[in-house]
């Protein structure tokens, strides 16, 4: 069962970043070359889905604690995502083009379901499976890695010959994913059974009444959603590097494969540095990487410089995503895991997300790239640097061992 699950629940991951990739890693130059929108207008967009997402993700963390380790959520994802070809070619790029809010609306309320918000609920779904079955969710996170790498490599081609090839791909990774879920098979025991049916709707709220919880989302404000921010528009101005917008594109497709590559690698490393560093400490290394790159932004030139930039990334993400969950796992209630995740960690995020979206958006039209990029940088530092002092230092032993020894003890 732990060799079946672990594979099976990578190839999901793998498939599931291959669909996601393959129609959003190019969103924005899609947005700008195909739908031909401004950065105030893409901004506005992204803000949209954020707001959408944001919805989505405490009824997601709600719903997957009440399954427990039941894999329906992941077989209803699926099913949604097969869809996804149709309606970006005949429903969401027409509906955009007629009026920007009206397609942002129907854009925002797919995605926030399909991609942007099911995200978490995929990463938190399989962490649990990793707690159950005993192995490490972060080399089971590095084939999602992979997946992005793999289809980002070719999405920047594809898009310059028709960016409606990218669509079709994510849905035929989605009907793949579906198939993999159907045939994975998952025990629930009666007492897994038993806490997920004592989660409530008053566990939620409980949470916001303690202090720890609440300087973690100051965290997750201040200093993870801001990268988020960072990727929106990168790839316009990466592409406006070279002599022309097609040869970005497919630099761009190139450094955003490369990079991916590289964090794959690093998701493997991950659970080793974090163990050896304690969860909280890994969250502060992550920041301090993220304010750099971002900073570094906007001080640099030339491509081959913003591209050593870019990829910082790839070694300061997998760190985050495993030291995240490491440090709920030692500092909270396991059974509300995906809660704890969603809510304090993709949620938040979100937040930040809506207010710097139009606000940055805005920024790159009138200051440009990289002014704005060394106002964000030096935003992040300023809260990295207050999280030294807020992060919960106590339980790091927990962090420090698997996160199988976290919930036993939790």
């Amino acid at each position: 069962m732990r060799k079946s699950a672990y594979f099976k629940l990578s190839a999901f991951f793998f498939f599931f970043f291959v669909s996601w990739s393959a129609c959003y890693s190019l969103f924005a130059i899609w947005l700008g070359q195909e739908i031909h929108l401004d950065g105030e207008a893409t901004g506005i967009i992204f803000g949209v889905n954020a707001a959408f997402t944001l919805i989505m993700q405490p009824l997601y963390g709600f719903i997957s604690d009440k399954l427990g380790v039941r894999k329906d959520l992941l077989v209803y994802l699926s099913g949604i995502l097969i869809f996804t070809g149709p309606f970006f070619i005949y429903v969401y790029g027409p509906l955009l083009k007629y009026n920007v809010v009206l397609g942002a609306i129907v854009g925002g309320l797919f995605l926030g379901i399909g991609y942007l918000a099911s995200c978490g609920a995929v990463e938190s779904y399989i962490e649990k499976i990793s707690l159950k079955y005993n192995f490490e969710y972060g080399r089971s996170r590095m084939w999602g890695s992979l997946g992005w790498a793999v289809t980002t490599f070719f999405a920047g081609q594809l898009f310059n010959i028709n960016p409606s090839y990218n669509f079709w791909i994510a849905s035929v990774a989605a009907i793949i994913m579906f198939l993999i879920i159907l045939t994975t098979k998952v025990e629930v025991t009666d007492d897994e059974a038993k806490k997920a049916e004592s989660v409530s709707i008053k566990d939620v709220f409980n949470l916001f009444k303690l202090k720890d919880f609440w300087f973690f989302i100051v965290f997750v404000l201040g200093v993870t959603c801001v990268y988020g921010v960072y990727d929106q528009q990168f790839p316009r101005y990466f592409a406006e590097q070279f002599a022309t917008v097609k040869l970005g594109n497919q630099m761009f497709g190139y450094l955003n494969s490369f990079q991916v590559f590289l964090e794959a690698g690093m998701m493997f490393l991950a659970p080793k540095i974090v163990n050896k560093l304690g969860a909280r400490n890994s969250l502060l290394v992550a920041g301090f990487l993220m304010a750099f790159r971002i900073t570094g932004s906007g001080l640099v030139n030339g491509p081959i410089l913003i591209s050593l930039m870019k990829l910082i990334h790839s070694f300061e993400l997998p760190i985050l995503l495993v030291a995240v969950f490491k440090y709920l796992d030692a500092n909270f209630e396991a059974r509300l895991s995906s809660i704890l995740y969603l809510v304090g960690y993709q949620f938040s995020g979100q937040i930040g997300t809506i207010l710097l979206s139009s606000v940055v958006g805005k920024m790159y039209d009138t200051l440009g790239f990289k002014t704005t990029y060394l106002y964000l940088g030096i935003f992040v530092c300023v809260f990295a640097v207050v999280a030294v002092f807020t992060l919960k230092k106590g339980n790091e032993s927990l962090a420090n061992t698997s996160s199988t020894n976290a919930h036993v003890q939790n």
